[in-house]
């Protein structure tokens, strides 16, 4: 008896409390799941630089991307202009530049010289003409030749930046392209360094004279007046010569009739 009765309060219990736990859970809704933080998008890469295709189209320089092309020095530019953070930045001489150098002659170098010429016209950064004014307070500077004698000094000029190797003196003419990461200025002559060609450099030849001018014809003188003035006195002289033959004729006539007389 005593056994039935606690199966009955234990179901009544049970019963009783099922409502409120079904409550409970239905009025504990499941937390939220929180939404990731989105990642940054990562910042756009430079567009892709193609310096053969610049340098085909931006000007005169088809002798530089010759040489460019038969040393392979096109890949290591290309390779530190799209590949780096670095940057570079080209000195491009115009093909007259090339014609016009005589002595010394590129025809004569090796191969391997003949890329480090090459190399010398190029510095591993990018520097835009603004930046050439702190470069010439710390020249020289190395290019990708080297440094020592495959250094670069720079000079800023109101603005105009020069360039000297010892060898050549020029000036950058012309911006062809200055967007980072590429820079190329167009210079009217060919870069010659020392490590290639020596330090014993032939002097400038010194300008040639101004051709002289003759001098204007001046208004005559008082010596060319002075001079003339005998030329001038003939008439009279002239005169003087015919007035003494006349009165000798006539002394000869009268003496003549003074005879008959006598």
């Amino acid at each position: 008896m005593e056994f039935s009765m606690l199966i009955v309060l234990s179901s009544a219990l049970l019963f009783a409390c099922a409502p409120l736990a079904y409550a409970q859970k239905v009025a504990s809704p499941p937390a939220p799941t929180p939404t990731p933080t989105p990642s940054p998008a990562p910042a756009p890469s430079p567009p892709y630089v193609n310096l053969t295709l610049l340098l085909s189209v931006a000007g005169p320089f088809q002798n530089f991307l010759n040489y460019l092309e038969s040393t392979k020095v096109i890949d290591t530019f290309q390779n530190q202009a799209n590949n780096t953070d670095e940057g570079i930045t080209i000195f491009v001489p115009k093909d007259d530049a090339f014609k016009n150098l005589k002595n010394p002659s590129l025809s004569n170098l090796t191969q391997d010289q003949l890329k480090q010429l090459i190399l010398f016209h190029a510095l591993p950064h990018f520097y835009s003409l603004s930046d050439f004014k702190n470069l010439s307070q710390v020249s020289p500077i190395s290019t990708f030749a080297g440094a020592g004698g495959y250094a670069l000094n720079f000079t800023d000029s109101s603005g105009t930046v020069h360039l000297d190797s010892g060898w050549s003196k020029t000036k950058v003419s012309s911006s062809v392209h200055a967007t980072d990461p590429v820079a190329i200025y167009q210079v009217d002559k060919v870069l010659l360094p020392e490590a290639i060609f020596g330090t014993d450099i032939p002097p400038t030849p010194a300008p040639a004279p101004a051709p002289e001018t003759s001098p204007t014809a001046d208004s005559p003188t008082s010596d060319d007046t002075t001079g003339s003035a005998p030329a001038n006195s003939h008439p009279n002289s002239s005169f003087r010569i015919n007035g003494v033959g006349i009165w000798s004729q006539l002394v000869l006539v009268i003496a003549g009739v003074v005879v008959l007389f006598l």
